[in-house]
């Protein structure tokens, strides 16, 4: 039976925070994002699609969507049903297929076709929230920025970095910690060690590079001796749930939205 993993319930020094994170940046010197795109407007499209599906899929798929649909002008005029048959594997594809026509049409309607590179402006775009914004605004045109999904939030947690309930309060409580020039790479540098070492099931502590600084250690070995005893883990108030501000999923924050142009950022 799955042993579930508390949280820390406290969260590390400011000095500790600094010496994980330079951990993390060492570790990741070259971290970059995974989505392949082309210019700010497959970036934002690749964005939209990745919500709850991989990056891997999602480069899978956007070749014969852009192959077909170029441009946003493109996009925005394309019939829903036919954009539904070519992102069908990401999921929930027939909200995105609205979302990323409506988005496209408002890019030319509103901004000349061309993507904003203004948060608000961004946000009011279909199916564009905070973490889609803050992607698009750091990868594509380098603001300092830190987009929050589930990776993030995850190890945030576990470095003792956070004890934020919502991405908003995570991504406050780092981008304190974080120099603004190093803001847009530090997403990445979690996002990486999330994804190799840092799993959500049961992290490589052994081969972690900053294990001796974090307070989740511990906590992992508690939970991998009462999995190996069959027991269930102490009660903790660890892993709160990834909720927005409002206390409801938001539209784009279930999935880690990490792009790459021709895979260098």
């Amino acid at each position: 039976m799955p042993v579930s993993i508390p949280f820390p319930k406290k969260k590390v020094s400011r000095a500790v925070a600094l010496r994980e994170l330079a951990g993390l940046e060492a570790a990741y010197p070259d971290a970059v994002t995974a989505l392949d795109y082309r210019s700010p407007f497959t970036l934002l499209i690749a964005v939209i699609l990745s919500a709850q599906c991989t990056d891997a899929r999602v480069n899978l798929t956007t070749p014969q969507l852009f192959a077909a649909y170029p441009t946003p002008q493109a996009l925005g005029n394309a019939d829903q049903a036919d954009v539904e048959k070519i992102i069908k594997s990401c999921g929930f594809f027939r909200t995105k297929a609205k979302n990323i026509i409506a988005a496209s049409r408002a890019l030319v309607e509103l901004h000349g076709g061309d993507v904003p590179d203004d948060r608000e402006a961004l946000e009011a775009l279909p199916g564009v929230g905070r973490k889609t914004a803050n992607v698009v605004l750091s990868v594509a045109f380098s603001e300092a920025a830190f987009a929050v999904d589930t990776h993030v939030f995850r190890v945030a947690h576990r470095l003792g970095l956070t004890l934020g309930k919502t991405p908003r309060q995570v991504e406050d409580d780092v981008v304190e910690l974080v120099p603004p020039e190093k803001l847009r790479h530090a997403h990445h540098w979690l996002i990486l060690h999330g994804r190799a070492i840092c799993k959500a099931p049961v992290p490589k502590c052994g081969v972690c590079p900053v294990a001796t600084l974090c307070p989740s250690v511990k906590l992992v070995a508690a939970a991998a001796g009462a999995r190996a005893a069959g027991l269930k883990a102490p009660a903790a108030k660890g892993a709160p749930a990834v909720k927005s501000s409002t206390g409801r999923a938001r539209r784009d924050e279930p999935a880690a939205a990490t792009p790459r142009r021709g895979r260098s950022s």
